[in-house]
């Protein structure tokens, strides 16, 4: 296969490199728990006729859950218990996150999230998450090896003749696919300022794939990972 020249050469993560990864996944496991804590909160309280009509975990919906009052004593307090749930993840959540930040300017991969910053709307945590999971670039030829890594590509179906696409087959690294599905609502915001490629990248020509940008949720450029 080598003299065919089927064989792509990678570079192995170092075990720092490994480790980043790992407090990366850590985030991502809690990200994953606050949404379910999140989830508990708003099915306890649809089973009781509570319904928030907006959008959902704003400070205004935060503010109607806190004014929620229940006559029966256990309702009040399985919803505190609820709540208290919640606040613990999310204060876990930004402990792990304000690590990662220190990891982010750090070696063994400073480098490479300097660079994913240069693409619109890539942050700290994000360009982290990209760079600790993804390793060596090199070892994608093209845009389209590296989505179908992601799974962010549609599924086929053929019969004959007759083709048809499917939903995004999510066959891929779900931790890779989810930074960039996230950072897909952020394209719109430009680079930060602190990017050193951040002037120039508002008037280099743009490749479509090339620019992932941060989260859902209305955020603002301040707010980007």
């Amino acid at each position: 296969m080598h003299r065919a020249g089927e064989l792509t050469a990678i570079r192995v993560p170092s075990p720092a490199e490994e480790a980043v990864r790992d407090l990366v996944r850590a985030r991502a496991a809690l990200l994953a728990d606050r949404k379910r804590a999140q989830k508990r909160i708003t099915a306890m309280l649809m089973r009781h006729g509570r319904i928030w009509r907006g959008t959902y975990w704003t400070q205004a919906h935060e503010q109607w859950i806190a004014g929620q009052r229940f006559g029966e004593p256990a309702l009040a307090s399985a919803l505190a218990h609820y709540r208290a749930a919640l606040d613990t993840r999310v204060a876990e959540l930004d402990a792990v996150e304000d690590e990662l930040a220190v990891w982010a300017a750090r070696p063994p991969l400073a480098a490479a999230v300097t660079r994913l910053g240069c693409y619109r709307g890539i942050a700290q945590l994000t360009g982290l998450t990209l760079a600790a999971e993804v390793g060596d670039w090199r070892r994608f030829p093209s845009a389209r090896a590296f989505m179908s890594f992601t799974g962010l590509v549609p599924a086929g179906y053929s019969s004959g003749e007759r083709t048809r696409r499917g939903s995004i087959t999510k066959a891929g690294s779900e931790p890779v696919r989810t930074a960039l599905i996230e950072a897909a609502w952020s394209y719109r915001f430009q680079p930060g300022s602190a990017s050193p490629c951040a002037a120039a990248s508002t008037t280099r020509p743009r490749t479509p794939w090339r620019d992932p940008g941060r989260r859902s949720g209305g955020c603002t450029p301040a707010t980007r990972r």
